[in-house]
């Protein structure tokens, strides 16, 4: 039996939150409903949808913000951004923050499972590239096995617990790339409380001493943003 794909519904208008998941259910799409962004990007993390649509007004996290959010991790998933903006300018921004494709208020079920369709299909496409599954990196003088969660260095095995390993295949993932806090801790915490920042910041601190015995890597804060993995040459 064909698994029903997961769409992530962020949208703090209820009414119309239930009829567009009354639509896409009875079209055999499983639907994941998200009330504010801030609870969309725990969703996201959690649910691990197939598409994710998207509203750009809404309280505790606009849509473009969560967009911006979830492409710092993830480049595929499929975002399109439902808003009642009809400015240039607001699209634009739309696409910038890493939207795919865009639907104006107010819109029919129709257009909207038309266009789900054809973000579907490119996502299938995508599929048929071979992903990257690696889980051997090399940093700088350093070796780290993923899945095994160990890191060499000169003959020495450094042994790391689980979210350490996953924090380091994630810098691994995006060398030079800045992560965002709310992103990482999203990622591997799966919320972004106060607590889980302030244990991130320990994490951090542990990384950086296991990785010390090579001063070409850093792993640098951009203060009240997030982390950088840095290999300098």
């Amino acid at each position: 039996m064909k698994k029903a794909k997961k769409i992530l519904l962020v949208e703090d208008e209820m009414s119309l939150a239930m009829v567009v998941q009354d639509n896409l259910e009875s079209r055999g799409y499983r639907v994941v409903h998200a009330r504010n962004g801030e609870e969309g990007l725990k969703s996201f993390y959690h649910h691990e949808p197939d598409i994710v649509i998207l509203d750009v007004m809404m309280p505790r996290a606009n849509g473009f913000h969560v967009a911006k959010t979830i492409r710092n991790t993830d480049k595929n998933t499929p975002i399109l951004f439902l808003t009642a903006k009809v400015q240039v300018a607001d699209v634009v921004t739309g696409f910038e923050s890493g939207g795919n494709d865009y639907i104006r208020k107010p819109f029919s079920i129709e257009e909207l499972l038309v266009r789900i369709e054809v973000l579907m299909n490119d996502n299938r496409l995508l599929e048929q590239t071979p992903v990257s599954k690696e889980t051997r990196f090399e940093i700088g003088n350093y070796s780290f096995d993923s899945r095994k969660s160990e890191l060499y260095h000169t003959g020495t095995v450094q042994k790391l617990t689980f979210r350490e390993a996953a924090l380091l295949r994630l810098f691994c993932e995006n060398v030079e790339e800045l992560l965002t806090k709310e992103s990482i801790l999203l990622k591997i915490w799966g919320d972004d409380s106060f607590f889980n920042s302030r244990s991130l910041d320990v994490f951090i601190s542990r990384l950086r001493k296991y990785l010390k015995k090579d001063s070409a890597i850093s792993i640098i804060n951009i203060r009240g943003v997030g982390y950088k993995l840095m290999i300098h040459s």
